[in-house]
């Protein structure tokens, strides 16, 4: 991967992070904050960014139930927004981001590390650069397996249930 694209890549994480401090800050969903007036401190928004915000919102549930599981006795709403957010946006690249697109885990921890020294707090560079690190050394994310939804009106043999 060449530098320019890192770079690119590096605005992208900060915009996302952005946009999803804005949606949880607002209680908005992601597709409302970014029809809307957002704002950046660098524009105009990267595609990139905007990738990593609609995969972290769509998978938020699953990336919000590894981030549990990992940070021992840390909920959440515990920890600064911005951390909170930038593991999310880290997660998603790391474990759910699609084939062609996965970039190295040491890449994606240490750019968080980078974003959290810049946004977050004293402590939040070696918090996330810990629970990132936990992360890439677990085989499968943590937490509770994403599932089929099975169809509630068939029974076990096919048969169509009746109301």
């Amino acid at each position: 991967m060449s530098l320019k694209v890192e770079r690119g890549r590096t605005l992208a994480r900060s915009q996302a992070l952005q946009i999803l401090f804005q949606a949880e800050a607002l209680d908005e969903s992601v597709d409302d904050v970014l029809t809307g007036d957002f704002l950046l401190s660098k524009g105009p928004l990267q595609p990139y960014a905007e990738q990593l915000v609609r995969g972290c919102y769509e998978h938020l549930d699953r990336i919000d139930d590894a981030l549990h599981a990992i940070s021992d006795n840390w909920s959440l709403y515990r920890m600064p927004a911005a951390d909170r957010n930038i593991l999310r946006i880290a997660t998603y690249e790391m474990r759910l981001l699609d084939g062609d697109d996965r970039i190295d885990d040491s890449i994606v921890i240490n750019e968080a590390v980078e974003i959290a020294k810049a946004y977050g707090t004293d402590q939040s560079a070696r918090f996330i650069n810990g629970v990132l690190g936990r992360i890439a050394r677990a085989e499968e994310l943590p937490g509770a397996p994403e599932t089929a939804v099975e169809d509630a009106s068939e029974d076990t043999d096919g048969d169509a249930i009746d109301g």
